[in-house]
């Protein structure tokens, strides 16, 4: 792992690292890369201040998990400490966070010094450094009518980051809703080639929110500190019963809150996630936070209200037999099945329908982009869904001998999959739909209701193969040789650099040796309706 403290050793390791993956690209081993080479290559980048913990852990984690390199930064950044905030007593421990970083696979740590970064020991309304200034109706509720300044210095930091690392994606806490949202709206307004990628709050075991600032409490105000968990819980469950309005909602939380006297209010607020604004009753998704303070220490802490049918997500090695059981749970749940593989299919049949040449990566991406498919359910087990293009009925046309000689090619280029991943999420919005795929719990909907990991033993898996095979009239199919093919195939997908095949933390695991379609689908079925008896 490298420290890097100057930003000429930063552009140089990028520079570097940028060299290695044009090289990997040329090489054999790249040439040959089953998943998107953008995957293989990505850099990943986690901003911090340091003082890590375990939700800046889960950050990493998750970086190291998809990326090809990763960058940590730690910088306490002047500019987002007002006046009379905790700059100079904001705990740093460089040393202690890079063994962290070494143990987790860090590529590299960026430690600037504020001289380096090129901005003063001033808050940001002193300071005469070039600034980055989200919008105004974002920052200026919330955290923001306490904090002058702080979302103009986390932006313009945030932002210096981004011109130097060039990262691919970038990580940040669900915790720090407000700074989360804000940099999402920056980089979408001024066009930046990164993907903001969100990572759920950790918390303890009794619900409080992991902080940096968690360590200016005693162990008897941390226990107290809970109440801010239970406030959210009791509004979440209240909202889950049907509650909706905004100030029944905000009530319940005062209530809960007024029962810790060691404890003051800043703000309860109810607001919409995406532009911060505040709302009156919740229709699709609102994003429930407080701040608060004891004695000088302020903490923070938020909860997603968010109203729609369950997703089911299913994970999990190949030939598990994910496609089969995910119709069948669409089906008998009368859900959306997500067929992730006729919306390749269509695009490649745009692509063929245009004309456009096949490695015409750019016209393929423009064109991934400008059409949006639609899914419509259906009775029909073996055709689970119709699929639609501005209103046309494609379903039969992309099952043609040349879409299908031609998909594998098109789903290749990483364009296509981030136009159509891009797609999948916006289904994932609406709510009630089943989806199968190899991280479709842990990277497309993360935030899905009910979480499947579908597997079965090497010998189960080569049987059932074999038997697919034997069906289809090829009888000579060696058993062994299947065997050795799927042990092989689980390998690479479980311990390949980037998106590799996991488990979801929060996923039911199902081992299906032995078990029938049909009881494999009664077993998520049940987590769906138990799912549903918890509301």
């Amino acid at each position: 792992m490298r420290l890097l403290t100057s930003v000429t050793a930063l552009r140089c390791y990028v520079a570097q690292q940028k060299r290695l993956a044009t090289n990997f690209l040329h090489s054999e081993e790249g040439q040959l890369a089953e998943v998107s080479t953008w995957f293989q290559t990505a850099i990943g980048l986690v901003p911090t201040m340091g003082a890590l913990h375990e939700g800046h852990l889960s950050l990493i984690r998750k970086a190291r998990q998809e990326n090809r390199t990763v960058i940590v930064s730690i910088f306490v950044n002047p500019l987002q400490f007002g006046p009379n905030e905790d700059y100079q007593r904001y705990p740093r421990t460089l040393e202690q966070d890079a063994q962290i970083c070494e143990k987790l696979g860090v590529d590299a740590i960026f430690a600037p010094t504020p001289e380096e970064m090129g901005v003063p020991l001033k808050n940001i309304e002193g300071s005469k450094v070039t600034q980055v200034t989200p919008p105004s109706a974002m920052i200026s509720g919330l955290c923001g009518r306490s904090r002058l300044g702080h979302f103009h210095g986390v932006a313009t930091i945030v932002t210096k980051l981004f011109n130097l690392v060039l990262p691919d994606r970038a990580y940040f806490g669900e915790k720090d809703f407000q700074q989360l949202a804000t940099i999402q709206k920056i980089v979408a307004d001024l066009n930046l080639p990164v993907e903001i990628v969100p990572c759920p709050t950790v918390r303890l075991a009794n619900g409080l929110a992991l902080s940096s600032r968690n360590q200016y409490l005693n162990a008897s105000e941390k226990e107290q500190a809970t109440v801010m968990y239970r406030s959210l819980q009791k509004a979440k469950n209240a909202f889950c019963a049907g509650e909706k309005n905004s100030s029944r909602l905000i009530a319940l939380v005062q209530q809960e809150l007024a029962k810790v006297s060691i404890l003051s209010v800043e703000y309860i607020e109810l607001v919409e996630p995406t532009t911060l604004m505040p709302i009156e009753k919740v229709k699709e998704k609102g994003m429930l936070a407080i701040a608060t303070r004891i004695g000088s220490t302020r903490l923070i802490d938020n909860v997603i209200l968010r109203d729609r049918q369950p997703i089911v997500a299913i994970d999990g090695p190949a030939g598990a037999g994910k496609s089969t059981v995910a119709r069948q749970v669409a089906a008998q749940l009368e859900l959306v099945y997500l067929d992730t593989g006729a919306m390749y299919r269509a695009i490649t049949w745009l692509v063929l329908q245009t004309g456009i040449a096949l490695d015409h990566e750019c016209a393929i991406a423009e064109l991934a982009d400008k059409y949006e498919i639609e899914l419509t359910p259906t009775s029909n087990l073996q055709s689970p869904v119709k699929v639609w293009i501005d209103g046309n009925d494609v379903t039969q046309v992309i099952r043609t001998p040349e879409v299908t000689a031609n998909v594998s090619a098109i789903a290749a280029q990483t364009s296509v999959r981030k136009s159509l991943v891009r797609q999948q999420k916006n289904w994932g919005k609406k709510g009630g739909l089943v989806a199968e795929g190899r991280d479709i719990g842990t990277h497309v909907f993360p935030d899905a209701e009910i979480k499947i990991f579908l597997t079965a033993s090497v010998k189960e898996r080569a049987r059932r193969r074999q038997r697919d095979y034997e069906a289809q009239g090829l009888s000579s199919i060696n058993l062994k040789q299947l065997e050795k093919d799927i042990a092989e195939r689980d390998w690479k997908d479980s311990t390949r650099t980037v998106s590799p095949l996991r488990k979801a933390e929060d996923a039911v695991e199902l081992q299906t040796d032995g078990l029938s379609i049909t009881e494999v689908t009664g077993k998520i079925v049940y987590q769906y309706q138990k799912h549903l008896s918890r509301l």
